[in-house]
């Protein structure tokens, strides 16, 4: 199961459109995360999971949501709700609540992954406002690839290309 998830475009449409156009046929499902600054009925998320971020105002997308593609369950929340520039504990307690697998959350404009007791967890940064060690690649959005023995997560830029250096790979 392959995944796309994307966050935090802060309403450069162009740039979702660039990247669902490339990927869209080469992943299960897209995800975006919030902050779109984008209205529900927009055609371009026809097909796209998106939940509000604290700047998507008279929105009425899901502050989150859950879903199930190819067996594996998937939470996502744009994640101020959470206070996850703080800590992902309040994250985790949800997942371990509702027994996802994978979970995907923004807001910080930080891209990340990593794993806690088996879960999956991507903020694949913000596609166009980056922040943190890796801003100067420009704005990065994540493919996860969930396989029976491991997850990997690839990290892509505004120019559509893997950045190498920030490939991940966990065990299952």
């Amino acid at each position: 199961m392959k995944i796309l998830a994307v966050s935090d475009n802060h309403g450069d449409r162009q740039i979702l459109q660039t990247i669902f156009a490339a990927y869209g046929d080469q992943v299960d499902a897209i995800f975006h995360c919030g902050d779109s600054e984008m209205t529900r009925d927009d055609p371009l998320f026809k097909g796209v999971q998106v939940v509000k971020g604290n700047n998507d105002f008279g929105t009425d997308f899901p502050n989150e949501l859950q879903r199930v593609i190819g067996g594996t369950k998937i939470f996502m929340t744009h994640g101020h709700l959470y206070d996850v520039g703080m800590s992902l504990t309040r994250l985790d307690l949800k997942a371990r609540e509702i027994g996802a697998l994978v979970v995907l959350f923004g807001h910080t404009h930080q891209l990340a992954a990593e794993t806690s007791q088996g879960r999956l967890y991507v903020n694949p940064g913000s596609i166009s406002l980056p922040r943190g060690e890796f801003a100067s690649i420009g704005g990065t959005f994540a493919i996860i690839d969930v396989q029976p023995a491991q997850m990997t997560v690839d990290f892509y830029d505004r120019q559509l290309q893997k950045v190498d250096q920030l490939h991940q790979q966990f065990q299952r």
